[in-house]
């Protein structure tokens, strides 16, 4: 049977939904944004993270928490997106590459995939079951940086793990002269 455009349009817009929500995640962990991290999530979802299996709300809290007193700062970036779709129900498969600046001993960096079953309900997207596997973790030696490039390169900020980050910014203005 062929596919109407009603019926490609909607997918195609849960398909974004989908990516957008998976997105909140990554960006509300990173930014130690608890109500976006958690919007990610139906209230009555499981993550099972690996070292924890919690609810939704315990679970944000344990990784912001674990991220608060771990690390200075930390990046999570989600690539190679699989989303099956069967009507309000998906199951997909992302991987993720995780870089954390540890406040004790070397950085890490860890590659893995987040596999997981969403639902829409009341027409938003949220996880309700979530397997995070790590595939490799790995420590990395720090590279020695002269400290006026290091500064010029962190000197756009701010660069906060919070909502004082540029990203936040509405309208977003480049507030620096150009340098050439």
């Amino acid at each position: 049977m062929e596919k109407t455009i009603e019926t490609m349009v909607r997918q195609l817009a849960d398909r974004q939904d989908i990516q957008d929500c998976l997105l909140r995640y990554t960006r509300g962990v990173d930014r130690l944004d608890r109500a976006l991290m958690l919007s990610a999530y139906h209230l009555d979802a499981i993550d099972d993270h690996g070292s924890v299996v919690l609810g939704a709300e315990k679970f944000v809290d344990w990784a912001l928490d674990f991220h608060t007193l771990n690390q200075r700062k930390h990046h999570h970036a989600i690539t190679n997106l699989t989303i099956e779709l069967a009507g309000d129900v998906a199951h997909t498969e992302c991987y993720y590459t995780y870089f954390g600046d540890n406040r004790e001993g070397r950085s890490t960096l860890a590659f893995g995939r987040y596999v997981d079953r969403l639902e829409k309900r009341d027409g938003v997207w949220g996880i309700v079951a979530r397997q995070c596997l790590t595939d490799a973790v790995h420590d990395l030696e720090s590279t020695a940086i002269p400290d006026e490039y290091r500064a010029a390169l962190m000197a756009n900020g701010p660069n906060s793990r919070n909502r004082d980050d540029v990203s936040y910014d509405r309208p977003l203005r480049v507030t620096r002269a150009p340098t050439g």
